[in-house]
């Protein structure tokens, strides 16, 4: 029977990549309710300007990156790839907005050694703090009480609050320590204190994975972050390429309810056109509060696990200037939720890929806070003024812009609060005890970066050929 996938995003698109490689002689259904395919990741182009309104880099580094960068290889994309290597600018200088002034963060072992503003010491007596600080043996706690007690208030108002407005547009005193820093936190956890866990674990002799010659240049380039040539849309379009001669593809067609029947190996989606389509499997690659809606009237006890997966909204807005105007070239600046603004952060696309005598910026808006600060339907040109104006206070620019986008991505980043791993647990322990023809991936689950949801991908088909 069909194996059906829910959900067109990057994480839908992987899944039935990886399912057509192994799996090349089943029937396969993908259904999506929106009109495209791809979800978050959209290049838009105007004027040789590309505005990316999702993620617009991708980290080379990390357990799950080599996988990305083969899926790339495979792709046959290797030549659209833009690395940005760790000499560059944007590598380099990351900043974060505070008391009214943009900081550079530490870019080298010798800048942990000197007092930069806004720390009132050298963050490597910060860090040191670790050393005499007593384990405190828990289960999770949030990712801004573990970096308090381990390395002191300002790391954790400063820089881990500012960085988990990037990660996640979250609020760093409710995002679990015990997922987003599983390794620092069960190193606290095995060892007592983090400095201890990364000694203990230097000398040990991890075997590493084979990779790829994409992944092995990457390594020897030292690539920081990189992007494609025409803008990160061209990843899903690649996969719709490769496997729209192989699967059976619905787009604007929205699932209403889900009947999964067990003991037959049978699953029922009912579509909204008021068809079904009936498969042996589903995988899942939608919100997970989406599966938790259409599980409500058959499983209940699932379907409240999944609701309680939250994701929050973030606004993205897209500015193009047609002189260049930031003096200090970087990656961008984050803004620590303690200054309370309305921004998260901005991202500087035109230092990180320079187009010509532009300057093309994108403001990071909302994110947790999102409905306390805009209200729950605001307009998109209340949006723009408002990082426009925030781009005059932060960057002293005034010029109005030649081009702007504004996109609201509504509940787009989910957030892994304290308990996020136990929650995952319960999930898949229910799914296995009642034997569901039902998989999981995507970023509601292991992860909301780029590497994380396509090996989620692959790992969920690695799984259910083992079924």
């Amino acid at each position: 029977m069909t194996t059906v996938i829910l959900g067109g995003g990057l994480s839908g698109l992987s899944t039935a990549y990886y399912l057509t490689k192994k799996l090349a002689s089943n029937p396969i259904t993908l259904i999506e309710s929106s009109h495209r395919l791809g979800g978050w990741i959209k290049s838009n182009h105007s004027k040789d300007i590309i505005f990316e309104e999702g993620p617009r880099t991708i980290r080379p580094h990390g357990d799950a990156a080599p996988n990305t960068l083969s899926l790339i290889e495979d792709l046959g994309l290797s030549d659209a790839v833009i690395p940005i290597n760790s000499s560059h600018p944007a590598a380099k200088n990351r900043m974060i907005f505070v008391k009214d002034q943009l900081h550079s963060l530490p870019s080298s072992i010798k800048g942990l050694f000197k007092t930069q503003m806004p720390f009132s010491k050298p963050l490597i007596l910060q860090l040191m703090k670790d050393i005499t600080t007593p384990r405190k043996v828990i289960e999770d706690e949030s990712i801004y009480d573990f970096v308090n007690r381990r390395f002191g208030k300002e790391v954790a108002d400063y820089l881990i609050s500012a960085m988990i407005c990037g990660i996640c547009a979250g609020n760093s005193k409710e995002i679990s320590v015990n997922f987003l820093m599983k390794t620092l936190f069960r190193y606290e956890q095995d060892y007592g204190s983090i400095s201890k866990g990364l000694i203990w674990n230097f000398f040990k002799k991890i075997k590493k994975p084979e990779i790829g010659s994409l992944s092995m240049k990457a390594r020897q380039e030292k690539w920081s972050v990189y992007s494609l040539e025409n803008g990160l849309e061209m990843l899903p379009k690649a996969l719709h390429d490769n496997i729209k001669n192989k699967v059976s593809i619905e787009t604007s067609t929205k699932c209403t309810d889900i009947e999964i029947f067990p003991e037959l190996n049978n699953v029922i989606l009912h579509l909204q056109n008021g068809k079904n389509i009936s498969g042996s499997h589903v995988i899942s690659c939608i919100p997970s509060e989406q599966l938790g809606i259409l599980l409500q009237k058959q499983h209940p006890v699932l379907s409240d696990l999944l609701l309680q997966i939250k994701s929050a909204t973030v606004a993205v807005v897209n500015v193009h200037f047609d002189k260049k105007l930031i003096s200090r070239e970087g990656f961008g600046f984050l803004v620590p939720p303690g200054e309370k603004l309305p921004i998260l952060g901005v991202t500087y696309d035109s230092c990180i890929f320079p187009r010509g005598e532009n300057t093309v910026l994108t403001v990071m808006m909302g994110g947790a806070w999102f409905e306390e600060l805009f209200g729950k339907n605001p307009e998109k040109d209340f949006l723009l003024k408002i990082a426009l104006d925030q781009l005059k206070k932060t960057l002293n620019i005034s010029e109005k812009p030649v081009q702007s986008n504004v996109s609201i991505l509504e509940k787009c980043i989910p957030q892994y609060v304290v308990g996020h791993s136990e929650k995952i647990e319960k999930i898949n322990n229910y799914i296995n005890k009642n034997k569901l023809p039902l998989s999981l991936c995507g970023a509601s689950y292991y992860g909301v970066g780029i590497n994380d949801v396509i090996l989620s991908s692959k790992n969920a088909v690695d799984r259910l050929l083992k079924i």
